[in-house]
């Protein structure tokens, strides 16, 4: 993906109208026992959201999720999971990130302004560490190293707690999604175009499409509907469906 794919497709998230099912500040209260195997095992979590967001399919398997210059170009096709685990051990950041965007890209969903303020603390946090650390380098100030060292401890703290929350985000997120909050309506699956979750303020149409009535020509108006109701269903105001015709 070039860089201007990379723009453009930062500029689509802008217009996603899903939220997470969880923001980034209730993680903890959401599966607390997850998070903390996150905190701790960071890559093997990572390995095993990437594998479960890929629906288990690792013929689906693309470094990075596509979303880097290497993807495609280091062999994932031949070995997916060996690559798949030197990407979360080597390139750790990345592979948290590159699960996020995929889940975004396929539920529509957006980053809320709360979580693009704890991402962005973390990573201010970590260039004002690599600073302070030049300047102590340069300058050979004592004072500026103990700072250094303070501000790089600091967001140490923050990047692995940061990342432990952002991937038992993505843990919950998937759960809703395999059903495990509760059986989804019985519904058919949307098209395509149209595939989306059930708590977006518009949903799409879902289920069986309107049905023109047998004989009536695509594109007009359904006939008009006859007096009465069913006996099965007295009450008034509630029934025929629309486009119901006896």
């Amino acid at each position: 993906m070039g860089l201007d794919d990379q723009v453009e497709k930062m500029e689509v998230r802008k217009s996603y109208r899903n939220v997470w099912h969880t923001n980034l500040l209730s993680t903890i209260s959401a599966d607390t026992p997850y998070c903390l195997f996150s905190l701790f095992c960071g890559p093997c979590v990572s390995y095993m959201l990437r594998k479960r967001a890929l629906y288990n399919d690792m013929s689906r398997y693309v470094c990075c999720a596509g979303y880097l210059p290497c993807s495609g170009k280091c062999g994932e096709s031949k070995c997916p999971e060996l690559c798949l685990g030197t990407e979360v051990v080597c390139c750790f950041c990345n592979s948290v990130a590159s699960t996020r965007f995929l889940l975004q890209d396929e539920f529509n969903i957006q980053t809320t302004q709360c979580d693009n303020c704890i991402i962005g603390f973390m990573f201010c946090l970590q260039q004002l560490a690599c600073i302070c650390s030049l300047v102590a380098c340069i300058t050979g100030n004592d004072e500026i190293g103990d700072l250094a060292q303070m501000l790089s401890c600091l967001s140490d703290l923050v990047y692995c707690s940061v990342c432990a929350c952002i991937q038992t985000q993505h843990k919950v997120e998937m759960d809703k999604r395999d059903g495990k909050f509760g059986p989804q309506p019985a519904m058919a699956v949307p098209s395509v175009q149209q595939m989306s979750r059930f708590d977006q303020p518009i949903p799409p149409h879902a289920g069986y499409a309107p049905q023109q009535a047998y004989g009536q020509p695509y594109g007009y108006p359904p006939p008009p509907q006859t007096q009465g109701y069913p006996p099965a269903y007295p009450q008034p105001h509630a029934y025929p469906p629309h486009g119901y015709s006896r």
